[in-house]
């Protein structure tokens, strides 16, 4: 028998070879850094032959989803809109012009009149909580029923005397009596009409004017003529006396003006000595 051989001493195991280098610099002991077409086309059928897991399609399906909805939004349903969109902006990107001076000085122009009509609307507030202007008072305590007689039935004359009382109560303020116009009324048919010349009044200070009208040929309708020679019989004739002024109030540097009207229900004795029996006036603006 021949004797126990020992094992051939094993030799040691090859090295791995070395990975590639990240700077894609081959190293001497790598024996090729380009995979071959063979290999490619492994590699890509590999990662075909993968399934998605349910999470990744979970994902994928909303992305979906949002990516569908950005171009809805993106590309509206209707196509005029969206170019009249693009004119807007268009329109909003376009360069502006400059604003031609004639518009600036109509500008200028309507901001001084507004500051002028507030600064004139705050002072005439001052000054009315200031002075307080109050309305001149007409009044009467006299008047003259002299003569009523009839032309003809229908053909009124007349002679009346009425003393009007005018006063002011403004403390602060003048008034000037511009225009006055008094008128006696039987009924609601004027009989006789009487101007007063223009006249002015101190604060506090009360005038008297006298004024004489007359009536002549007036005619009247047969039911106020026939009443008025039952009012004559009865000694109860019913006058009525109305006025129309302009007043102008001034207080300094400051004034202004307004129109006044005033009324008297007058009852009269019978002429020739007709006098004043009764009287009910009022004014206002």
């Amino acid at each position: 028998m021949s004797p126990l051989m020992s094992p051939p001493p094993s030799s040691p195991p090859p090295e791995p070879p070395e990975a590639p280098s990240v700077y894609c610099t081959p190293s001497p002991q790598s024996k090729a850094t380009t995979p071959s077409p063979t290999t490619h086309s492994f590699l890509s059928r590999q990662h075909s032959y993968i399934k998605p897991s349910p999470l990744t399609k979970h994902v994928l399906s909303r992305l979906q989803s949002s990516n569908s909805t950005i171009s809805n939004v993106l590309t509206p349903e209707f196509p005029h809109e969206h170019d009249t969109t693009k004119s807007r902006v268009r329109l909003l990107l376009r360069k502006h012009r400059r604003t031609n001076p004639a518009v600036w000085c109509v500008a200028i122009i309507c901001l001084i009149f507004c500051l002028l009509v507030i600064f004139f609307g705050i002072a005439t507030l001052i000054i009315f909580l200031v002075v307080k202007p109050k309305t001149p008072i007409l009044d009467t305590s006299h008047a003259t029923l002299n003569v009523i007689y009839f032309d003809t039935p229908g053909h009124f004359n007349g002679d009346f005397t009425f003393i009007a009382n005018f006063s002011n109560p403004n403390k602060k303020l003048d008034v000037k009596f511009e225009h006055a116009v008094m008128q006696l009324y039987f009924k609601d048919d004027v009989i006789a009409t009487q101007s007063i010349q223009p006249f002015s009044q101190r604060s506090k200070e009360t005038g008297v004017v006298v004024i004489h009208f007359i009536s002549s040929l007036v005619t009247l309708p047969p039911s106020y003529a026939k009443e008025l020679q039952t009012q004559v019989l009865s000694n109860k004739v019913l006058y009525s006396v109305r006025g129309t002024f302009k007043v102008r109030a001034s207080w300094g540097a400051v004034h202004f003006s307004y129109w006044l009207h005033g009324w008297c229900e007058l009852q009269m004795s019978s002429p020739p000595s007709g006098s004043l029996m009764a009287r009910t006036c009022k004014t206002k603006r």
